[in-house]
């Protein structure tokens, strides 16, 4: 059967926040493969917020969206804390479901997400969105160029902002949820290795408060140093990843766009990459897999990992620094 004679398919939307506007918005104007048939958001009173698509029904309880037959697949772009719950009602109903990161607040949530999601025999995928930046993709199509990796250096500093609200959700927990949950997805993307210990540093330990700062050391099965430092304390934002091999350095920028490599054998070089709609580019990946059949390139057990490598960061910045194993189950 060709790709053309498929029919679009049908998307409902739960959560129609600022990033959830994005989905909505590529899934409008830029996704001819699928259809915004109904979206769902809390707020009464708001209609459903889209100005291109004012017909697009809305739902205050998502369970309806769910069950709605003209929803073929769920998208579902909300706190994370509402994550747990909201899987279990798409599993229930057996639709394919995308999720956006992190999986949830916890590791024991995360687990729990997997197991129910497992009875429904359809596709479920994380929504690593940075894994569809075009910076880390042109990084890994050179990443051979550089020998034997030794170890990787990882960055993700933003500007402050209001935490009131991203306190609640993400259960008291702050920017190694929020942003940093990307960069323990890229380590075993980049590594193709697991995390096994971690030793972090955090500014404001949760449950005392939530993080702004962390500095951690994480270490693969096989042995493979990863620096980590995410914070949210400084204007200005930079997102970068550097791997260095025995052959040479590779460091992708994925705010300034752009590929820099180091290497006595190979040349230096620097290449643009452009602005790539990750965001696009994840629900596109999805769509492909819900109609094929076959694995998501990110599935919930990726997404449950980063989360679980996440807990051994906070235990260990609990414990003062201390090197902890990551506990996956």
């Amino acid at each position: 059967m060709s790709h053309e004679s498929f029919a679009p398919l049908g998307i409902g939307l739960i959560g129609l926040g600022r990033h959830g506007i994005r989905y909505a918005r590529h899934i409008l104007a830029d996704l001819p493969e699928a259809r915004l048939v109904a979206v769902s958001r809390r707020r009464a009173g708001e209609g459903n917020g889209l100005v291109s698509a004012p017909t697009v029904p809305c739902y205050l309880d998502y369970h309806e969206l769910i069950a709605d037959p003209q929803v073929g697949a769920v998208v579902v772009v909300t706190p994370p804390v509402l994550n747990h719950e909201i899987c279990a009602a798409v599993a229930r109903a057996k639709k394919p479901l995308l999720i956006e990161k992190p999986l949830a607040p916890t590791a024991e949530e995360a687990r729990a997400i997997l197991r129910e999601s497992r009875q429904a025999g359809q596709v479920m995928m994380t929504a690593q969105t940075l894994r569809f930046d075009a910076a880390v993709l042109a990084l890994r199509e050179r990443q051979a160029q550089i020998g034997e990796l030794q170890y990787v250096s990882l960055v993700s500093r933003m500007e402050p902002h209001g935490l009131s609200e991203g306190i609640r959700g993400f259960a008291g927990r702050g920017c190694l949820l929020e942003t940093g949950i990307h960069l323990l997805d890229l380590v075993r993307v980049l590594t193709e290795d697991e995390v096994h210990t971690v030793s972090c540093d955090m500014d404001v330990v949760p449950p005392q408060g939530s993080e702004r700062r962390i500095v951690g050391r994480l270490m693969t099965d096989r042995g493979l140093v990863c620096l980590l430092d995410v914070s949210r304390v400084s204007s200005g934002r930079i997102g970068r990843v550097e791997l260095i091999g025995t052959e040479g350095q590779l460091s992708a920028d994925w705010c300034a766009q752009r590929v820099v490599q180091i290497s006595a054998q190979h040349g230096a070089g620097e290449w643009p990459t452009g602005a790539a709609p990750t965001v696009l580019n994840t629900l596109r990946a999805f769509v492909r897999s819900v109609r094929t059949g076959l694995l998501p390139p990110v599935t919930l057990e990726d997404g449950k990992r980063a989360v679980e490598i996440a807990e051994a960061c906070y235990a260990s910045a609990q414990q003062g620094g201390r090197i902890v194993p990551v506990e996956y189950a």
